[in-house]
């Protein structure tokens, strides 16, 4: 295993070898949101942290896509816009 893969296995997310497409874009979200936790969150799933003034969101996808996905949505807001809510 290189060590890119043993860095994710490390890091409780062995199932997203099987989407090595979404391993690149992992890697650059974190290098974007260092603060946002992702690991393994259990039962086949994948699931990120992001703290918050007053404790931590916690978002669980079943794919490494769907979560980062969602982590997009969440973290640029509507119309890419960082910091913005849907309302």
């Amino acid at each position: 295993m290189n060590g890119f893969g043993a860095g994710l296995v490390r890091r409780g997310l062995l199932g997203a070898l099987g989407e090595p497409d979404q391993l690149l874009r992992l890697a650059r979200f974190r290098a974007a949101h260092p603060e946002v936790i992702i690991g393994d969150g259990g039962f086949g799933t994948v699931q990120a942290r992001i703290p918050e003034p007053d404790g931590e969101t916690v978002i669980t996808r079943y794919t490494l896509r769907e979560l980062l996905d969602r982590l997009d949505e969440v973290t640029n807001g509507p119309n890419g816009r960082p910091g913005c809510e849907p309302s």
